[in-house]
């Protein structure tokens, strides 16, 4: 049984000329203790999809999907009661921007705490001691006085250290990291990377990496799915998907890597194919 399976899983949003298809029949699955890696260009619906997952996409989006399940559990239709009790404490996700994330008028210290106090039912003493606990955890210097900051007062690599915290705090089962290491710096980006792979790997999660950098898909992946505008163009473990990819978009992402270049200049994903990239005729597990 997989932890989470999607099948034909369709987003749509309403625009001015109609309805945009930001997610295009997407099915995809993850198993316990697995890294899947969900790359691909920005808007290519990555984010949109796991989002459409945790049930905080607007209530004017249409989502459908033949399944979506959870611990063989389906959550397409679930109550919001039992929502709030699934997201944050079994699937929890770590989002791109900590700063907007995190909520500015109260502190880090608070915010974590909330989360232990409705997810796990924990006195104040108890939440007190487990978020210190999490900050050491994450790598946060002088936990005890970090539980006092205000977001603004922390740098970018120390806030989405909190998001790491707040959302591995219930110790969930699946965890969905969205670009996690955008716009912090090269050396931050390698700290954060390694921090959440040894947790996924000390806890047992499930892990979707979602990301458009095949570095760190090489690094990361056990699987992948690669998808452009919304469509999935291909699935395959991580060594046959650098070895031998069969969507010609997969070709076009992996020739235009920078280590790839011929000469002095960088190529363009769209110099690989002409018109709309097809997906790959069959996905291998």
């Amino acid at each position: 049984m997989a932890l989470l399976q999607i099948d034909n899983l369709t987003v749509e949003f309403e625009t001015a000329t109609g309805w945009f298809k930001a997610v295009d029949g997407v099915s995809l699955s993850v198993e316990k203790g697995e890294v899947l890696a969900v790359v691909g260009e920005s808007g290519s619906g990555k984010s949109v999809a796991m989002l459409a997952v945790m049930g905080l996409l607007p209530w004017t989006a249409k989502i459908t999907a033949d399944r979506m399940l959870f611990e063989d559990r389906d959550i397409r239709n679930i109550s919001p009661a039992e929502r709030r009790k699934l997201i944050g404490k079994d699937i929890a996700m770590i989002f791109q921007e900590p700063i907007a994330s995190l909520n500015p008028c109260f502190t880090v210290g608070f915010q974590i705490e909330e989360v232990l106090r409705i997810h796990l039912g924990l006195d104040r003493q108890a939440r007190h001691a487990r978020a210190i606990e999490l900050f050491r955890q994450v790598g946060l210097p002088n936990p005890e006085e970090r539980l006092g900051s205000f977001p603004h007062q922390m740098s970018g690599g120390q806030c989405q250290r909190v998001m790491i915290a707040m959302a591995i705090a219930c110790n969930p089962k699946l965890l969905i990291a969205d670009e996690p290491t955008t716009a912090l710096d090269v050396t931050i980006q390698k700290q954060i990377l390694d921090l959440i792979m040894s947790l996924q790997a000390r806890n047992g999660m499930g892990l979707i990496m979602i990301t458009h950098d095949m570095g760190v898909v090489a690094e990361t992946a056990d699987r992948v799915v690669v998808q452009y505008k919304g469509r999935k163009m291909e699935e395959a473990d991580v060594l046959s998907l650098f070895e031998s990819p069969k969507s010609n978009y997969t070709k076009a992402l992996l020739a235009a890597l920078p280590e790839n270049a011929t000469g002095d200049r960088l190529t363009t994903v769209s110099a690989f194919f002409e018109g709309t990239p097809e997906p790959a005729s069959e996905t291998r597990a």
